[in-house]
């Protein structure tokens, strides 16, 4: 069984009722894609953001079509509109087991179910096309609406690193959840 695509083709489209998650790539750099970057409230608990140029973008995107993984760009059905990515990467072959990630950067559709919606349906694909047995993810204990999204998703809390991550002048606790694939308890 194939875990790492080779090529970007390998990523598969994926569909649910309002949205379509398409494979990441060039395509998507763009104005908006950059002002979602640098934008505070949407990368306020990223790693990542505050300096983006479509340069950078470019240059990310680039990084992503050579090494291919399980990344997605979250647009809406009935206007194409890129609002958001997701991704399950690094995937762990021996072990079965990948690193979830979400970013939802257009803030008009906040609060309306598109995180939600997109990671069941990405969380399907790991289960039942990868027979991936667990999805891990890392998240700021800070991150309420994160930390609450994913328990609605089924994940447990497996661990709190506590003040582990510097954010806004302090160390606070980075939480680590996962969900088992329940075909394979």
């Amino acid at each position: 069984m194939q875990l790492t695509p080779l090529h970007i083709d390998d990523v598969p489209t994926l569909e649910t009722e309002r949205l379509i998650l398409k494979p990441l790539c060039l395509d998507y750099v763009s104005q908006t894609y950059v002002d979602w970057m640098n934008d505070p409230q949407v990368n306020k608990y990223l790693e990542s953001g505050g300096d983006y140029t479509l340069a950078k973008l470019t240059d990310y995107l680039e990084e992503v079509e050579r090494s291919p993984k399980y990344f997605w760009a979250i647009t809406l059905k009935e206007s194409n509109t890129h609002v958001g990515n997701i991704k399950i990467d690094p995937i762990h072959s021996k072990h079965l087991y990948g690193e979830y990630g979400i970013m939802i950067g257009d803030r008009k559709v906040w609060g309306k179910g598109i995180a939600k919606e997109a990671s069941q349906r990405v969380i399907n694909f790991c289960f039942i096309q990868l027979c991936l047995r667990k999805i891990n993810l890392g998240v700021l204990a800070q991150n309420k609406n994160a930390v609450k999204l994913y328990e609605k998703l089924g994940f447990t809390l497996e661990g709190n690193f506590k003040k582990h991550i510097a954010f806004e002048g302090e160390y606070v606790d980075s939480l680590r959840m996962a969900l088992f694939n329940p075909s394979l308890i």
